[in-house]
């Protein structure tokens, strides 16, 4: 497999809650929570998987967003749990609530950027 396969590959979460985005430091960076599929697991149940395994909050995976150029698919995953399990692969301190603008304008892929752009409160 290629790295332009594996980027391919990769799920992204949109974990959206009250105008907020959920960001993961995973990697001395903040970016949005990610996966690889599962044999014969969908996009959304890879986004929903993910999410709980890095952070321990349950989420459904309910829209999928078009893949960009170069890269896999985004699922917009509403927030299930007020508070995350303690089995979270990720610290509290690894985990952001940014402002959807804030988040806008992190460098995110662009069909995630539309979407919350579309979603901003007014």
């Amino acid at each position: 497999m290629t790295l332009e396969q594996a980027a391919e590959d990769v799920v992204e979460a949109v974990v959206v809650d009250d105008a907020r985005l959920l960001l993961v430091d995973v990697q001395g960076g903040w970016s949005l929570p990610s996966g690889v599929p599962e044999p014969a697991e969908t996009a959304q149940a890879t986004a929903a998987r993910v999410v709980y395994e890095l952070t321990g909050y349950l989420v459904d995976g309910s829209s999928l967003l078009e893949a960009g150029s170069g890269g896999g698919p985004a699922v917009v995953c509403h927030l299930l749990s007020d508070d995350p399990s303690g089995e979270a692969q990720l610290t509290a301190g690894q985990l952001r609530w940014a402002p959807f603008a804030d988040a806008i304008a992190a460098g995110l892929p662009e069909a995630v950027r539309v979407y919350l752009e579309g979603h901003t409160p007014v």
